[in-house]
This record gives C-alpha cells, structure tokens and sequence, in this order.
C-alpha cells in the first residue's frame, strides 16, 4: 500500500478559500489515478493509492491491508474496463454503501477504445493517450466536490489548471515523436500496453503479450518478435517497469543470433508510476520520461516543453 499525502503544488491555483471540512478519505487502485485526485482536491484530500510503483494491476489482489483502508474510505476510485480484473467485483460491492466511481468508464466513451478479445472487449491502457486520459479529470472533479463539497470551487479550478497542462503534455509528446525517422518510428514492448500511446502518437507498437500479463510469452511470440527486429532494423526495445525483463532479453538473444543489434532503450512506465515524490511518480512524468526515453533511443530529439509545463518542469528540476 502506497500511502502519499497529497498536497497543492505551487503550480497549480490555491483553494479559494480555507474550509473547516475533514479531508475526504479517498482510495485510488493505479498512482495514475491516485496523482489526479491529489491534484484536484489539494487540502481538502487525503489520497490512498493501493498499487504502488511496480505493481501489476492486471495481477494485483487486494490484501487484509487493502480491505482495512477500503473500509474507511469515503470514496474509492478505479479505473474499470478490465484493468483491475477481479476487483471490479470487489468495488461493485463497495459501491453499494460508500461512493466508489470507475473514472473511465465514467469519463472516455467506449467508442473511444481500442477493441481487444480480451473479457472486456476493450484495452484498458489509456492513459497512454494523454488527450483521452483527460476525460477522466472532469468525472473526478465532480465526484470529488460532492464529497467535499465546502471545496468545489478550489476542485473545479484546479481541475481547469490541470486540464490545460494536459493538453500541452498531448501537444509535446505528438511533437517530439515525430522527430523520430519515419523508418525506426517503432516501438517494441514486453506487453501491449501502448496501443492508445501508438494510435495518438504515430508510433508502430509491437508488444510481445497482449494486453494483459496473466499469461506467459510463448516462444513463438519471442520468435515472431525477433524477425520483426531484423527485418526493420529496429536499434532498441524497451522494458516496462511492472513486467519481467526476461522476455525481452530473450528476444534481443533472438535478435543478436540473427545478426540485427539491438540494445534495451530503457525502461517505460505502463501499469505503473515512477517512485513517490519524483517526477516519475506524476502522471506527466510518466508521460514525459517515456516519451523522451522512447525518443532518444530511436534517433529523435525531444521538442522543448511547452510554457504550460514551465512551473511542474521548474518543481522536478526539468529544463
């Protein structure tokens, strides 16, 4: 259990006003989650995340731990569309005496998703495309003022501040992408967890599993992988910070056997943050250390950050 006190940056605007109100309990599954809540509600929160840096959502039960904090929640906040696996039986009965909201399902339209055969017909990934992820800002702004509602003016214009740095992330990263060579524009993972990051960006994306990682990679899919390698010259893959590096180590053996070179160009945040109280551990860290880790190691130049990114780059030290 990861457990973060929330406060207001200096980048973002001050509550409009002081509240005697008790911070609002609020438990979130994935940091990326968790990071929005804190945002918004500044003071008027105290955000519990219970899947910490390296944790795989995908796999994750809930402990005795868990199940304590669920208890004193006053709101819980999950993802939904299948990332949580069996827990989202677990929330649909919490759901039943405490506010318990599944934020995208609540804020992107399943129109929107990348279909998949998985159980829930859709890849639930999509934080990886920061314009959808934004969708979710307004559903958690509006749940959060009704459960702290002595704070709704100060959520509704974080949630305004927020959204605008989020649409410059979305701008950047479309930006420095594209300075990536049309030829090694390809980026290979341990599993598909990029396909909304590849479908916003411009970014082939080949993941060795599929959506989830409940099963193995078989040895034809570490095969299949390593020819794609060789035949497009790819120069580096990449890990993932909540999976096995032994897949991918497998196929760049495959790769090195067949004559392509190929290095590992670093290691990308899917499932998971980076490490609390570091840029990593924000979600346009997340977005931004991928996305420049991606970059470099494929012949491109990062674009310089926008001027609505100027204050969070400031905090982290980022120039």
């Amino acid at each position: 259990m990861l457990i973060r006190p929330i406060l207001l940056t200096s980048f973002l605007l001050l509550p409009l006003g002081a509240t005697a109100q008790e911070p609002v309990s609020v438990v979130a599954t994935v940091g990326m989650i968790g990071d929005i809540a804190g945002i918004l509600g500044g003071d008027c929160v105290a955000v519990q995340t219970m899947m910490g840096p390296g944790i795989d959502p995908h796999l994750y039960q809930a402990t005795a731990r868990d199940v304590q904090t669920l208890n004193r929640a006053d709101l819980i906040l999950y993802s939904g569309y299948g990332l949580e696996g069996q827990l989202g039986e677990v929330f649909a009965r919490y759901a039943e005496r405490v506010p318990t909201l599944a934020v995208s399902e609540a804020g992107i339209a399943r129109e929107e998703l990348v279909a998949t055969d998985n159980a829930y017909g859709v890849d639930p990934h999509l934080w990886m495309d920061v314009s959808l992820w934004a969708q979710i800002v307004p559903a958690i702004a509006t749940q959060l003022s009704q459960s702290a509602p002595d704070c709704a003016a100060s959520i509704s214009a974080n949630a305004a501040t927020y959204g605008d740095q989020l649409a410059a992330l979305h701008d950047w990263t479309g930006q420095t992408i594209a300075s990536i060579p049309q030829t090694q524009r390809i980026l290979v993972t341990a599993h598909d967890a990029f396909a909304y990051y590849g479908r916003a960006y411009g970014i082939e994306v080949e993941g060795i599993q599929g959506i989830s990682t409940q099963s193995e990679a078989a040895i034809a899919d570490i095969r299949d992988t390593a020819d794609l390698i060789v035949a497009r010259e790819v120069p580096a893959i990449f890990v993932e910070s909540t999976i096995n590096p032994r897949t991918i180590q497998a196929v760049i053996e495959a790769a090195n056997q067949a004559g392509q070179p190929v290095r590992i160009g670093g290691e990308l945040f899917s499932d998971a943050m980076g490490e609390p109280d570091t840029a990593d551990g924000t979600y346009i860290g997340m977005i931004y250390s991928n996305t420049t880790a991606i970059t470099q190691a494929l012949g491109g130049t990062p674009a310089p950050l926008p001027a609505a990114l100027a204050d969070w780059a400031a905090q982290w030290m980022i120039e």
